[in-house]
């Protein structure tokens, strides 16, 4: 059963403007503050800033005092940030320390968590309890509800229907990743929907202008910019996001990556069949012969607009047809591999029998476009850009849930044929100009050698005859 409970207690600090929320150790951790210590808590300064302060009355002197802090998430392995804060030593002590968001920005309703040491004159080490905040804005009043184990969907605007309606439509999108493409949730998934994308660029850092949604899957995060007038795409968008926090989760890994077309495919797949936009363009791009190489779209996606259509078009098409082709479970295994640490194409020889490039020509073949020609050499690509979902421009339309990438990758030329794959000699010189030219810079150096050497013998022998006088 749905309820909704009040979020956040930051709310009730609300004023007019941005206000710095201070959350008191007592509150955030739950626990009472440690014998000595008199103030143990955190000031948010939503979304620049965090400052720790501490105040300890101790019998012995103090002389040292750290700061240990971070956020919840996934992590490779163990990661304690350490901080220094300047303080006058003494029995009694105030300091504090200041994280400075703008270098290591955070989504909002990431957990911070922090805790301090303090080391007295004779040696002796105090720790004080682990203590936690939520990392989120008090200009508005958040409100939460709650849909099964793994859902819970923050807002602060819109009416009961409205909250509603995009409840059900994340709930289905699990339920359609789990059935469809393996991607269980395995924690819950925080969705924090802001009532118009100007909002929500308020509450991020670094984010272009036309960010409309996001996802964090190392904390379990989703933001989303949604506003009733964009409702259908905002569900749409709400699920795609949903699922890269998904496809996250399982692939999490410190050893590979997941090539942009999988991770994006998915995400389009769980939105549904492709809007009509969408496909005229990619069957448009198969009776022209103009399609994206899948190597191509390993890395990230063009930041040309039509490209970058084309892109996540045919990322669906390929994990359609992967999984049409051959079953939801080969699709887990996949994932799986990928986690593992094994290349892509190594996955997909374990997986399905046939690296990248037979996957294009079974694709190809599936979709009947032409084949595919294999270049020479491996397409070299770059580390994918991870990319917001763009808002709509005109409303609900399916094909306005595209991204775009900053960092253009270099494509094989599809109008390469099999008999141009040994390159050929024209535009270079003949084999016997190079070698008289080769000659002749030899010649040249050699004399410049010789001339070089004469010259300070000659000096050196004027110079001994002025010494005999």
């Amino acid at each position: 059963m749905r309820k909704i409970v009040l979020a956040f207690l930051l709310a009730s600090l609300l004023e007019v403007g941005k206000v710095p929320s201070v959350v008191n150790a007592s509150r955030a951790g739950e626990t009472d503050i440690p014998a000595g210590v008199t103030q143990n808590e955190v000031t948010l300064n939503f979304p620049e800033s965090a400052t720790f302060q501490l105040s300890v009355d101790h019998p012995v002197e103090i002389k040292s005092v750290i700061l240990e802090y971070g956020n919840e998430q996934q992590t490779c392995g163990n990661v304690v940030a350490k901080a220094f804060p300047q303080f006058t030593t003494g029995t009694s002590v105030h300091t504090e320390w200041t994280w400075e968001m703008v270098q290591t920005p955070l989504p909002p309703g990431s957990k911070l968590w922090w805790r301090w040491r303090i080391i007295d004159t004779n040696g002796n080490e105090t720790v004080t309890d682990t203590q936690t905040a939520t990392w989120l804005d008090n200009a508005h009043r958040w409100q939460t509800v709650e849909n099964g184990d793994f859902l819970r969907l923050h807002y602060y605007r819109g009416d009961q229907s409205l909250i509603n309606t995009l409840s059900q439509a994340a709930a289905e999108g699990l339920k359609f990743n789990e059935k469809q493409s393996g991607l269980k949730a395995d924690a819950p998934i925080d969705i924090y929907i802001y009532a118009n994308n100007n909002d929500m660029k308020d509450a991020i850092l670094y984010e272009p202008s036309w960010a409309g949604g996001q996802a964090y899957p190392d904390q379990n995060i989703v933001i989303i910019g949604i506003s009733p007038d964009i409702l259908d795409w905002g569900k749409d968008a709400m699920v795609h996001e949903l699922t890269h926090v998904l496809v996250g989760h399982l692939t999490f890994s410190c050893l590979g990556d997941v090539p942009t077309w999988l991770n994006e495919g998915l995400a389009v797949y769980s939105e549904g069949k492709l809007d009509q936009q969408s496909q005229n363009q990619l069957n448009d791009a198969i009776l022209n012969d103009t399609l994206l190489s899948v190597r191509s779209l390993s890395g990230g996606f063009s930041e040309v607009s039509d490209k970058a259509t084309l892109s996540y078009s045919e990322s669906y098409s390929l994990v359609n047809f992967l999984i049409d082709a051959y079953g939801q479970a080969k699709m887990t295994d996949l994932l799986v591999a990928l986690r593992d640490g094994t290349t892509i194409d190594e996955a997909l020889a374990k997986t399905y029998g046939f690296n990248i490039d037979g996957l294009e020509q079974a694709w190809r073949q599936s979709i009947e476009a032409q084949p595919h020609a294999v270049s020479a050499g491996l397409t070299a690509l770059p580390t994918p850009t991870f990319v917001p979902t763009i808002i709509p421009i005109f409303g609900n339309s399916k094909a306005a849930i595209i991204q775009v990438t900053l960092t253009p990758i270099p494509t094989s030329s599809a109008s390469a044929q099999p008999s141009q794959a040994v390159p050929t000699q024209r535009g270079r010189p003949p084999l016997a100009l190079t070698l008289i030219l080769l000659a002749m810079c030899c010649i040249f150096i050699l004399l410049a050698g010789i001339f070089i050497v004469s010259f300070i013998v000659s000096r050196q022998n004027n110079k001994g005859g002025d010494n005999v006088k």
